[in-house]
């Protein structure tokens, strides 16, 4: 007989049902919140949540209960564009996006050939990324298919729902980063087989972007995109000016950079962009009516000096915005970093972000475009048990700010002004304890 692992953690919850909206209270009906809740995880998932005193009786005698009150659980973040083979070459100096990629990108990439090194760096990003309290992620190995077999082992292990796929690239990089385009198919025909869908792993086709694929490279990972509709798709779109120009070069065909990706058959329902800064309105519609997301890399687009996403355009259109680190452009893999970051970007363009649209981003609303909210994204009886322990009282500045709050409003956006890892108490996973801070 399976012995049956079932705990309860006492503590603030708060999770959203539906987007709160961009007022400054949050829509009728999109969060829910007990200042004294319960959480009764079970096997891996959610069994129950409540007031701590309504679910107390129906416990079974014995049960262990953690006691965080004085902390408060949401779900664990979701980061929807990140690249783990650039862990070590974040905080480089001085360059944009082209320079950045022939300069640090490249090179670093170059590294990852070799299975030893892709363990590690595998290791040390979960790590990382469990230390500041996400729990998913949308990855880019790097284009040797045992980067991808290192990290989708690595996440295996945890029990981590992960997404990740091999970069494609056929062109316009160094000889030990480019495929072509049959071996690059083959090779990530052969890691969707042996990692897509395999416990709580997915698989991304990931061409880097535009100018490093040829139109053949591109429209045979659209091909595979339409013979099987359950795999995501990521890439970059429309990041850097320069960019742009040199999209309009290479694709004289296409009226524009979003239509490069639409006649290879690569916007769809699961499809990421990342960036999507220099759109106008028509691009954003299209992208709308597909079901796409653009991921909103704040920090790295203000380290790189790619602009201003306008987030509010987005929404007009309809367009799911997602949030994400980018790491190594983006400068911190902390999801409250990423929302400080959006929201300092928002307030130079008049739309500041507020701490309700922050976190259901960061959770239900990034579960929702990426098509993985029936099983993460919410705290809810069935859901996975991925959730992120917050301490407000984690740094001596961030207790006195909160101690000033009038409101839980006022506390979450303390949070993703003045929080960092030292404010993410404990990281769990598949029902597990995966992260603990020290002390």
């Amino acid at each position: 007989m399976t012995k049956t692992d079932s705990r309860v953690l006492r503590a603030e919850l708060l999770s959203f049902d539906a987007d709160p909206g961009d007022g400054d209270s949050p829509a009728p009906g999109s969060v829910v919140h007990y200042p004294d809740g319960g959480l009764w995880i079970e096997n891996g998932r959610i069994r129950a949540i409540d007031d701590y005193a309504n679910l107390a009786d129906d416990l079974p005698a014995g049960i262990e209960v953690i006691d965080h009150r004085g902390k408060l659980i949401t779900p664990g973040f979701i980061d929807s564009h990140v690249h783990y083979v650039q862990l070590e070459i974040m905080a480089s100096y001085g360059r944009q996006l082209l320079d950045w990629l022939n300069d640090y990108t490249f090179p670093e990439e170059m590294k990852f050939a070799n299975r030893e090194h892709a363990n590690a760096l595998s290791e040390v990003f979960l790590d990382e990324m469990l230390r500041v309290g996400t729990t998913t992620a949308q990855v880019f190995c790097s284009s040797h298919p045992v980067s991808v077999d290192a990290f989708f082992a690595a996440s295996q292990r945890r029990g981590l729902c992960m997404l990740a796929g091999k970069v494609l690239m056929d062109r316009h990089a160094p000889e030990g980063l480019t495929d072509d385009v049959l071996g690059g198919i083959r090779d990530t025909e052969r890691l969707i087989g042996d990692w897509h869908g395999k416990g709580r792993l997915g698989y991304s086709l990931t061409p880097r972007f535009a100018p490093t694929s040829t139109r053949a490279q591109l429209d045979a990972t659209g091909a595979i995109l339409r013979t099987d509709p359950s795999l995501w798709l990521q890439t970059h779109l429309a990041e850097n000016t320069g960019e742009l120009d040199w999209v309009s070069e290479l694709f004289p065909g296409s009226r524009d950079y979003l239509e490069v990706y639409e006649q290879s058959g690569l916007v769809g329902p699961r499809s990421t962009f990342a960036h999507g800064i220099h759109l106008d309105q028509q691009m954003r519609g299209r992208l709308a009516e597909r079901g796409a997301n653009l991921a909103f890399c704040p920090s790295s687009n203000l380290f790189l000096g790619s602009g201003l996403f306008d987030r509010l355009a987005a929404s007009e259109a309809g367009l799911n915005v997602t949030y994400a680190s980018d790491v190594g452009g983006g400068t911190d893999l902390s999801g409250l970093a990423t929302l400080k970051a959006a929201y300092q970007v928002g307030q130079l363009r008049g739309q500041p972000l507020t701490a309700w649209q922050g976190f259901y981003g960061l959770t239900l609303g990034n579960a929702r475009a990426l098509s993985l909210s029936e099983r993460i994204g919410r705290l809810a009886p069935g859901m996975d048990a991925d959730f992120v322990v917050l301490d407000p009282t984690a740094t001596p500045l961030l207790a006195r700010r909160c101690a000033r709050s009038q409101t839980l409003g006022e506390t979450l956006f303390a949070l993703m002004m003045l929080g960092d890892d030292r404010t993410v108490a404990e990281t769990w996973a598949a029902g597990r304890c995966q992260h603990r801070r020290d002390g």
